[in-house]
């Protein structure tokens, strides 16, 4: 009985013994890999390089008085369209004191000579009616009468202009009215009744009174880094995305390309500006930020790959083909064209249905969930 025992006891504990080899040997057994399998397919392929700026008029022109006054009406508000010609406000003169003074002045000695003209005048034209003078003599005293006329008019109307901003001669024409120089959209009137504006002259830009702009014509303004700048010429095409609008995208042409570049933020960028072209019944509002992607090259409908499944030997590249025999690999060169840094154009070596190592599978391991 002791024996059986004894012999049972035995062959527990070799049970026990070669289980635990087993789960020992199975567990340090290696897990076979397994990859990902991709396959080429047919996209556009774009060599892009990115400008920051914004979108703003072609020409946004600032509209200035030319008198010295204050603001006695407003014509238009922000958002109005205005054609050329079209009344942007009023403007009240305050004359300066000195000027009006001199001008007052003037017009009184201008008054005292026409009296005396005119008192010389009929005096000698009843002797030349009775031919006591000569008619060379008689015509002095009629161009005296005559300049002396001239005189009063002219101070009498700058005495106008100083005090009302226009005169009996002009007409309708006045400097105390500001007027629209071009056909657009006000984007701005920076000024308010009762505001003192000074005129635009040679020492002074003048206050702006409104700024208007015509908003169908849009230029993409920004700038580009100097490690792109070679990159780029203009007639280039760009894609511009703008800030507010991300549903939409606007092509756009590049026009110009500054020679001078410019620090900003310790890297030098040069100013760069594209057409935009408006989508038909589409409003952009001037100032806008936006990007634009500029294209350096691309290449459409073309067969590509993921640029993560190339490997490189010296200078060629290659993927790796599975075989008949699942996730069995073997290496076959390729030939590739044009990339944007994501995706690459395929020339030869792979097709569609050519089945590409990618990326290794994660085993996914599912946590006990922790019991309550």
């Amino acid at each position: 009985m002791k024996k059986v025992v004894r012999i049972v006891v035995f062959s527990l504990i070799g049970i026990v013994f070669l289980g635990t080899l087993f789960y020992l040997w199975k567990k340090s057994e290696k897990t076979p890999e397994v990859f990902n399998i991709e396959k080429a397919s047919v996209n556009n392929i774009i060599k892009k390089t990115v400008a920051t700026g914004a979108v703003v008029p072609r020409r946004e022109i600032d509209i200035k008085p030319r008198v010295s006054g204050i603001i006695e009406e407003i014509y238009v508000e922000a958002g109005k369209m205005v054609h050329r010609g079209d009344k942007i406000a009023r403007v009240k003169i305050i004359p300066n004191v000195v000027n009006l003074n001199e001008a007052e002045s003037r017009l009184n000695r201008a008054k005292i000579n026409y009296n005396n003209a005119k008192a010389e005048y009929d005096r000698n034209k009843k002797l030349f009616d009775q031919k006591v003078i000569s008619i060379s003599e008689f015509q002095r005293f009629e161009v005296s009468f005559n300049s002396s006329n001239e005189e009063l008019e002219t101070a009498d109307n700058n005495l106008q202009l100083i005090k009302q901003g226009s005169s009996k001669s002009m007409g309708n024409a006045t400097n105390t009215i500001i007027t629209a120089t071009i056909d657009g959209m006000v984007l701005n009137v920076p000024v308010k009744v009762g505001n003192s504006v000074i005129e635009s002259n040679t020492f002074n830009e003048g206050t702006t009174i409104a700024s208007i702009a015509d908003m169908k014509d849009m230029i993409f303004l920004g700038k580009v880094d100097e490690s792109e700048v070679g990159k780029i010429k203009a007639g280039m095409a760009l894609i511009v995305t703008i800030g507010a609008i991300t549903t939409e995208k606007y092509d756009a042409v590049l026009e110009y390309i500054s020679p001078k570049g410019v620090e900003q933020d310790g890297a030098i960028q040069f100013e760069i500006k594209a057409a935009m072209k408006l989508k038909p019944g589409s409003f952009i509002r001037a100032g806008y930020s936006a990007n634009a992607d500029i294209v350096l090259d691309r290449r459409d409908s073309v067969l590509s790959i993921s640029e993560s499944v190339i490997k490189f030997e010296k200078d060629s590249a290659y993927v790796e083909l599975e075989t008949k025999t699942p996730q069995v690999f073997k290496k076959t060169y390729i030939k590739t064209g044009l990339s944007d840094g994501i995706n690459i154009e395929v020339l030869s070596g792979v097709d569609k249905t050519s089945k590409i190592k990618g990326t290794k599978k994660e085993e996914v391991v599912a946590e006990e969930a922790p019991k309550n």
